[in-house]
């Protein structure tokens, strides 16, 4: 009987592959998800995203989140400023804090269209960080923390402006005024003592009564003032009280102003009290010869007895009554206003 021979493959190694098969139990590999609850995870995560993004919209219109504007997208004109000139000093000290440790309070402001904003509030802010800007050309100084605002109305904006400067740096009392004349100008408010009473409702009565003593000084001399702001508030409450009762007195101050074309705002208060107490001297000269007319008896007439020289009454000028008794002088009648009184201090001060 034949011996049998076991067949051998030609290739004995055919059986053997060059890449050992992958064992996928140990290489950690998640198992595969049903196609529902991938659907449902992945709506999950776009319905989170979609909350944040609605979240960070919220903020950002209410107020809530601060974001970093370029500064020429920042429109100062979009209110008449209440602040008219800055302080150099105060200025270069703002410049130098922000050079040091950056902008620590963001500037408040409204959108308008085609990616533009108005200013609010942070005029000193902004005008600082221009300055270092166009000092250094850092790239820092380039935009501008800020915080978006929603005024209703063009009333609401005037009104943060006025509180945010009312803390921060006090405002002169020209200032005020102006402020006030200016937004009834825009149309923002149907009149003045409206406006008075809108901007500065924090404010005392008699403090809304000296801003309101401003506003003569405002309509008659703002565009021939260089340095308002510096006007100290007795010497504005006596050229306020003297432009409402003098008729030529607003001419005369701009022709002072004009001739003197002060540099300085000591050298612009110098010429203001200058031409207010040359307007008092004068008056008071007229008052006198007025009285001497007045006691000169007519052709013909009984001459009148002199009076007491220890006591008497007199009404020297319109709607103000004097009494004297030769220790005392009493003044009385409806001319007899808080701006009359300074002016008469003034004139006292300028003539002692």
């Amino acid at each position: 009987m034949a011996k049998r021979k076991r067949l051998t493959p030609a290739q004995p190694d055919y059986l053997d592959t060059e890449t050992p098969v992958l064992e996928t139990k140990s290489m950690g590999f998640p198992p595969a998800r049903a196609p529902i609850a991938q659907v449902a995870g992945e709506a999950s995560a776009a319905a989170a995203l979609q909350e944040l993004a609605g979240e960070m919209n919220r903020a950002r219109d209410e107020g809530r989140l601060i974001q970093a504007l370029p500064l020429d997208a920042v429109e100062v004109g979009y209110l008449v400023r209440d602040r008219i000139l800055a302080d150099d000093a105060e200025l270069q000290v703002l410049i130098e804090s922000l050079k040091a440790r950056g902008q620590q309070t963001p500037i408040e402001v409204v959108r308008l269209e085609d990616g533009r904003y108005g200013l609010i509030s942070g005029w000193r802010r902004l005008t600082a960080l221009r300055k270092l800007l166009d000092a250094t050309g850092d790239a820092r100084f380039a935009t501008v923390q800020a915080i978006l605002r929603r005024p209703e109305t063009a009333a609401e904006a005037y009104v943060a402006m006025v509180e945010e400067n009312e803390i921060r740096v006090g405002l002169s009392y020209y200032e005020r005024a102006r402020v006030a004349a200016k937004a009834v100008e825009q149309g923002v408010y149907g009149s003045e003592k409206e406006a008075l009473l809108e901007l500065f409702a924090s404010a005392s009565r008699a403090k809304r009564s000296k801003i309101r003593s401003f506003l003569p000084l405002y309509h008659a001399l703002d565009h021939g003032l260089r340095f308002a702001s510096a006007i100290p508030e007795r010497l504005g409450l006596a050229l306020s009280g003297a432009l409402e009762q003098e008729a030529g007195f607003a001419e005369d101050l701009c022709i002072a102003l004009l001739q003197a074309a002060p540099d300085t705002p000591e050298a612009e208060v110098t010429c203001l009290e200058a031409a207010l107490a040359k307007s008092a001297g004068e008056k008071s000269l007229n008052g006198g010869l007025e009285t001497k007319r007045q006691a000169r008896p007519a052709p013909g007439a009984a001459a009148k007895p002199a009076p007491d020289a220890t006591s008497g009454y007199v009404r020297p000028v319109r709607n103000i009554d004097v009494a004297f008794n030769g220790r005392s002088v009493t003044l009385t009648g409806p001319g007899v206003t808080e701006a009359f009184r300074e002016k008469l201090l003034a004139w006292l001060k300028a003539n002692a």
